[in-house]
């Protein structure tokens, strides 16, 4: 099996060192990844210039580019040999209920999705992030399974991993996503009062038995089936009665 693996915090960070170096033991692994952090960049694409590959090293790559970009690239046409599984991450933080919006992390794992191949998106849910051996160790186990038995067309996989020792895990449980509460308020910068830094995520609104916050506050892995289709099919015939009147 051949890995591409890509994430948001950049080729340098430690999440992707390890995810690296654990999938590399039951896999080869090709490393396409941003230059420096791109964090919170969704799936946007660059396309007003163009972009350039960098090798760092023998099948590790850096671009100045966003995750969608660099797993795009890859898959394109960059990387000449076949890729058969796209994992993101190791990402410095969570990706709970409404962070995979945002995510450069779980947007990766998207467009390797809309490319046409299984894909994990994997972080480790801490601020203090001392466990990424943990969630390297998560990676090996769902990507042997993955070899066994493909998941289902369309599906992403979205994992966070408690930040605890291996021997700490409680089990790994399939989970829907929880939801926050809106964001914090903007904050004006102290120093120049033109500027603003965006706030901080809301807090947990939904976090109840079943959602992948339920499930990191327990110490197990939170495993969510993603899909790209975001039609709210259930509002189609409401919304075409209501359209009778416009």
């Amino acid at each position: 099996m051949r890995i591409l693996i890509s994430n948001d915090d950049g080729y340098k960070a430690d999440g992707i060192i390890q995810l690296a170096k654990s999938l590399s033991e039951i896999a080869e692994v090709i490393v396409v990844a941003p230059s420096e952090n791109k964090s919170a960049a969704s799936s946007s694409l660059t396309i007003g210039k163009p972009l350039k590959p960098i090798q760092i090293k023998k099948n590790i790559f850096a671009i100045d580019a966003t995750p969608s970009d660099c797993v795009h690239l890859a898959l394109c046409g960059f990387i000449k040999e076949s890729i058969d599984l796209v994992v993101t991450g190791i990402n410095f933080g969570a990706n709970l209920g409404d962070d995979v919006i945002y995510s450069g992390t779980v947007a990766g794992a998207i467009e390797g999705r809309f490319l046409g191949l299984p894909s994990i998106a994997l972080s480790l849910a801490s601020w203090e992030c001392n466990h990424f051996d943990t969630a390297g160790f998560i990676a090996q186990r769902l990507v042997t399974q993955i070899e066994k038995a493909p998941l289902s067309y369309n599906t992403i996989m979205n994992v966070n991993v408690p930040d605890v020792s291996i021997s700490e895990l409680q089990g790994i449980k399939s989970t829907r996503l929880g939801n926050r509460h809106k964001s914090e308020p903007s904050i004006q910068d102290t120093n120049d009062q033109s500027l603003f830094w965006i706030g901080e995520n809301g807090k947990e609104a939904d976090n109840g038995e079943g959602t992948d916050f339920h499930a990191i506050s327990n110490n197990f892995v939170s495993v969510t089936p993603l899909q790209i289709d975001l039609t709210k099919y259930s509002e189609i015939q409401t919304l075409s009665k209501w359209l009778k009147n416009v």
